[in-house]
């Protein structure tokens, strides 16, 4: 759900000498690379600290991992290439919309480009198959897994596109996740075990549960419950790719932290894993926020945000951190609690969902409507939509340092 009224679908009539010489649509804005910039830089002080000196990881496990950056670098150029260059033919084919909280100024009348979200899509998926070139042999363990999760993410991208094209409603969407994850449910040869937290250890009678197929259908539950939050936490210029971009850094970070502490290869492949389908995520992800920030350039669609959730929840499962993975989503969850009464058809379930705009103000005010969007105007007041949304990746930044803050007090007690 973009912050943008969809235009009605009209047929296109046939270009005529002067049709073709005046109704040529403006080139969209240039990227904002100084965001980018500052971001990149903040990240790779970590990034690098934790790759290089906090931990001694073994130098064939570096290499992989520098591998899948140094392609990844190479999949932002390519993206921020390609955006401009399929703006224009998704907006001749009427693939646009209007910023719904820009109506009545200037810019809530400008054509903007929507579902660019499959560039980053197609991008994703040309650097994860290339990357198998250079880390997986043909008789390797993982490499089953890798292409079924692939399958899963390419299935999710071609529902979502079909989903921004044919406008399919809520209750079909809640059921599309499902079906793009059956690749990876039937393909998962992991365990189906979990450890029991040490304080109900004596309750439960055991250390180690097996779960069976129930712990499938939880994987599957997870993947419905990722892509969908990611698709109902949105309605601003930069919210969508935003919260992926402060997640999957979270989850790059977190990656090297437990392959850097652990002796156990196993272990560690499993996180490597995570890292090389996370950081192509995260590389293609920056190139599409420097034209989705405010004010955006681009709509993302609904086939960006099922994507990107369906990549997080695909890496959380592979990777055996699904717990850690929820906790980084704790402002989704908290959204999600709050949209339930109205997506259950308890409460009224408009349209859109979105703060009201005050065109002479041009701040935005919290409605009624359950969403975390809403409810954080309505204790903090009328804000911009530029300034909101910072204030919420900010608040998704300190979900994520809460985890890692979490992990470390309850590590040695909880498991």
């Amino acid at each position: 759900m973009a912050a943008r009224k969809r235009a009605s679908a009209k047929p296109i009539p046939p270009p005529t000498p002067e049709t073709t010489t005046t109704q040529i649509d403006p080139p969209i804005a240039p990227p904002k690379k100084a965001l980018i910039f500052i971001f990149c830089l903040l990240f790779s002080i970590p990034y690098f600290y934790l790759l290089y000196l906090h931990y001694k990881i073994e130098q064939d496990l570096r290499r992989s991992i520098l591998i899948n950056a140094a392609l990844c670098v190479a999949g932002f150029f390519l993206t921020q290439r390609m955006i401009p260059v399929a703006s224009r033919y998704v907006s001749k084919r009427g693939l646009f919309g209007f910023d719904i909280n820009k109506k009545g100024t200037p810019q809530g009348d400008v054509k903007v480009p929507e579902s660019l979200g499959i560039v980053v899509g197609i991008v994703f998926l040309v650097l994860a198959i290339l990357f198998q070139y250079f880390n997986f042999t043909s008789d390797s363990n993982w490499l089953v897994e890798y292409n079924a999760a692939l399958a899963s993410i390419c299935f999710m991208i071609l529902l979502g596109f079909v989903d921004d094209v044919l406008d399919v409603p809520w209750r079909v969407k809640l059921v599309l996740p499902s079906i793009a994850a059956l690749p990876l449910l039937m393909a998962y040869a992991g365990h189906t075990t979990i450890i029991i937290p040490k304080p109900l250890v004596s309750y439960v009678g055991q250390e180690v549960l097996d779960l069976g197929w129930m712990y499938k259908l939880y994987m599957g539950l997870l993947a419905v419950f990722c892509t969908n939050s990611i698709n109902i936490h949105a309605g601003l210029n930069g919210l969508e790719v935003g919260q992926t971009v402060v997640i999957a850094s979270a989850i790059v970070i977190h990656n090297l932290m437990q392959i850097g502490a652990s002796s156990d290869p196993e272990y560690k492949q499993a996180h490597a894993f995570s890292i090389y389908l996370v950081q192509p995520l995260l590389a293609t992800s920056l190139a599409l926020l420097s034209y989705n920030w405010y004010p955006s350039s681009v709509f993302v669609g609904d086939t960006y945000t099922y994507f990107a959730g369906m990549t997080m929840a695909v890496v959380g499962i592979l990777g055996h951190y699904s717990e850690t993975l929820l906790i980084f989503f704790l402002p989704q969850v908290l959204n999600f609690l709050l949209s339930l009464p109205q997506l259950s058809g308890y409460v009224k379930c408009p349209r859109h969902r979105l703060p009201r705009f005050n065109p002479e103000t041009g701040l935005l005010t919290g409605t009624r409507d359950g969403t975390l969007i809403n409810f954080y105007l309505r204790i903090v007041g009328p804000k911009s939509e530029k300034a909101l949304c910072i204030h919420l990746l900010f608040v998704q930044a300190l979900g994520c340092c809460f985890c890692f803050m979490l992990r470390y007090f309850l590590a040695g007690w909880y498991k």
